[in-house]
C-alpha cells in the first residue's frame, strides 16, 4: 500500500529515480510505501478503510523534510502527521496480520537510489544534501496493489478530496 502523490511531485520523483537509480533495478515509479506486504484475504477491509480514510478528505498536509542514507542508497524523508495517522491506525486494525518489517515504526520516505556501493551513495547524499530545502510535497491520495511476481497490479485507488 502507498500514498501517491500529485502529478507534478511524482514526475519530480520519478526523474531523481531515473538520475540515481540504477537502471536494471528502477522498476517502479517513485513511490512512498505505507505497508510493505498485507494479506490478499484483507483485500475488501483494506478498500473499505481507504475509501473511509480518503472520501471528502482534504488532502494531507506532507513535506519533503529531508536527505537520509539507506546505507546503499539515498532517500526523501516525508513528514505528514496526517499520513502517519493514517498508516497508524491502519496498523492497529491489521495488527497481528501485518509482517514483522510493518510492525516496525514507519519511516516515510521516497527512494531515490538503492542497491549501490556505499561510497556511491555517500557521494549522493553529499550532492543532494548540499542544495537541499524542506517544501510542500501533495499528496493526492492512497493505493493498494497486487504483486504478483512482476511488476506492481492497482488493486485500487482512494482520492483525498
Amino acid at each position: 500500500m502507498s500514498a501517491l502523490f500529485g502529478a507534478e511531485d511524482q514526475a519530480w520523483f520519478d526523474a531523481q529515480r531515473r538520475a540515481h537509480f540504477p537502471p536494471e533495478r528502477n522498476q517502479l515509479a517513485a513511490h512512498l510505501t505505507m505497508f510493505h506486504h498485507l494479506q490478499p484475504s484483507l483485500a475488501p477491509e483494506l478498500k473499505q478503510r481507504l475509501a473511509a480514510a480518503t472520501r471528502g478528505v482534504p488532502r494531507p498536509q506532507a513535506r519533503i523534510a529531508g536527505v537520509f542514507s539507506l546505507g546503499r542508497g539515498v532517500a526523501y524523508r516525508i513528514d505528514s502527521a496526517e499520513l502517519a495517522a493514517i498508516r497508524a491506525e491502519l496498523a492497529h486494525a491489521f495488527s497481528g496480520m501485518l509482517m514483522p518489517q510493518d510492525q516496525q515504526g514507519w519511516r516515510a520516505h521516497v527512494t531515490v537510489q538503492n542497491k549501490v556501493e556505499p561510497a556511491a551513495a555517500k557521494a549522493l547524499l553529499a550532492e543532494l544534501s548540499a542544495g537541499f530545502t524542506p517544501r510542500p510535497v501533495a499528496v493526492a491520495g492512497l493505493a493498494a496493489w497486487w504483486y504478483r511476481g512482476g511488476p506492481w497490479e492497482p488493486l485500487s485507488r482512494h482520492m483525498f478530496a
